[in-house]
C-alpha cells in the first residue's frame, strides 16, 4: 500500500489501545508502519534498480526482528529512556508486521521468505492507492480533532478517539472480507468460459482504486493473453477483451531474455506478457517487449537478423 495508508494504520493502532504500553507508542508504530519502504533508496540506481529492490528483504519475515530494533532505538534517543523497551520492540513488531500485511494484500505483492526464496506473495484484494480505506483511516484521525473543537467551546471531556480508531480498523477487516468475495466472483466469471476454444491456464482479477465492482481481468490460454474491464454489477462478456497472441519461440525472444531490462522485469512480473513485432531499424530486426498487466511497466529490447540485442530499455 502506499505511504499514507500505512502512516494512518500506524497511528490508528496506537490510538486503538495500543498506546497504553509504552510512553512513545506513536512515534514507534508510525516509523515501524513505514520503516520497509526504506528501500525506496534504490530509486537512486534508477527505476529499474528500484524495480528490482523494491519489496525486497526489507519487506522479509526473516527482516523483521532487525527492523523492529531501528523505531526503539529512535524512541530510547528521543526519550533519553531505556525503560519500557521490551514494550516499545513488540509494538515495533507489530507496526512492521502491519505494513507487510497490507502489502500482501494488493497486486503489487511482496516477497516475504527472502533471502530463502524469491516468490511473490500477493491476494489482490486492493490497489495500491485505495480511497475508501484512506478515508476510513481519516475519519479516525479527524474524528477526534474536530470532537475537541466541539468539546472545548461546550466544556465536555474530549474523546480520547479510541472508538474512531477501532471502527477504521474493524472496517479496514470488512471491506477487505467484501473485497474477497468480489475477487473470487471476478475468478469464477473467468474461469468459467472457453476462449478460442481453449480453457484458461491461468487467470488473475486485479482492483481498481475506487469503485470496488471495477475490476481488470486477465486470462492465458496456451495460445493467448486476454485483458478485460470487468464491471461485476454486470453480465461478463468474455468476447470483449482485448487479444494477445504469444509469441513463437524464437532466438530474438532468447536474446532479449538475457538483457538486465528483461531479468528483472522478468523476475517482478506474474502476469508476464511478450510480443514480438519487425522493426525497420535496423532492418530486418525484431522489437521484443514484455510486460506485465497489474501495472504499466515495459521492458524493451531491440534485436537485429543475427539476433544481436542493439539497445534495450526499461520504463513505466
Amino acid at each position: 500500500m502506499d505511504n499514507l495508508t500505512h502512516t494512518l494504520t500506524g497511528l490508528a493502532l496506537s490510538r486503538a489501545g495500543l498506546n497504553r504500553f509504552y510512553a512513545r507508542p506513536t512515534l514507534v508504530l508510525l516509523v515501524a508502519a513505514n520503516l520497509p519502504d526504506v528501500d525506496v533508496i534504490a530509486a537512486a540506481g534508477g527505476s529499474l534498480s528500484y524495480l528490482d529492490q523494491h519489496r525486497g528483504i526489507t519487506h522479509s519475515l526473516a527482516a523483521m526482528p532487525l527492523l523492529a530494533i531501528v523505531p526503539v532505538l529512535l524512541a530510547m534517543a528521543v526519550g533519553r529512556s531505556r525503560a519500557g523497551w521490551l514494550a516499545a520492540y513488540v509494538l515495533s513488531l507489530i507496526g512492521l508486521g502491519s505494513h507487510l500485511l497490507l502489502d500482501w494484500t494488493n497486486a503489487y505483492a511482496v516477497r516475504l521468505l527472502l533471502p530463502f526464496s524469491g516468490t511473490w506473495f500477493h491476494s489482490d484484494l486492493n490497489n495500491v492507492i485505495d480511497v475508501w480505506i484512506w478515508a476510513a483511516l481519516l475519519l479516525a484521525v479527524v474524528g477526534p480533532l474536530l470532537g475537541k473543537l466541539v468539546s472545548s467551546e461546550i466544556g465536555a471531556k474530549p474523546s480520547s478517539g479510541r472508538g474512531l480508531a477501532i471502527f477504521a480498523l474493524s472496517f479496514f477487516l470488512v471491506y477487505d472480507f467484501g473485497r474477497y468475495l468480489l475477487h473470487e466472483r471476478a475468478l469464477q466469471a473467468l474461469n468459467s468460459r472457453i476462449y478460442e476454444g481453449a480453457a484458461p491456464v491461468r487467470t488473475g482479477a486485479f482492483p481498481g482504486a475506487v469503485n470496488p465492482l471495477r475490476w481488470i481481468g486477465w486470462v492465458e490460454t496456451e495460445r493467448l493473453a486476454i485483458r478485460f474491464d470487468m464491471n461485476l454489477a454486470s453480465e461478463f462478456d468474455p468476447n470483449s477483451g482485448t487479444k494477445f497472441y504469444k509469441p513463437d519461440p524464437s532466438p530474438a525472444l532468447d536474446a532479449a531474455k538475457k538483457t538486465e531490462a528483461f531479468r528483472v522485469l522478468g523476475n517482478f512480473a506474474i502476469y508476464p506478457l511478450l510480443m514480438v513485432s519487425p522493426t525497420d531499424e535496423p532492418e530486418g530486426g525484431s522489437k521484443v517487449e514484455l510486460r506485465d498487466e497489474r501495472f504499466p511497466f515495459t521492458a524493451t529490447a531491440i534485436v537485429d537478423r543475427s539476433n544481436r540485442v542493439v539497445r534495450s530499455s526499461f520504463h513505466f
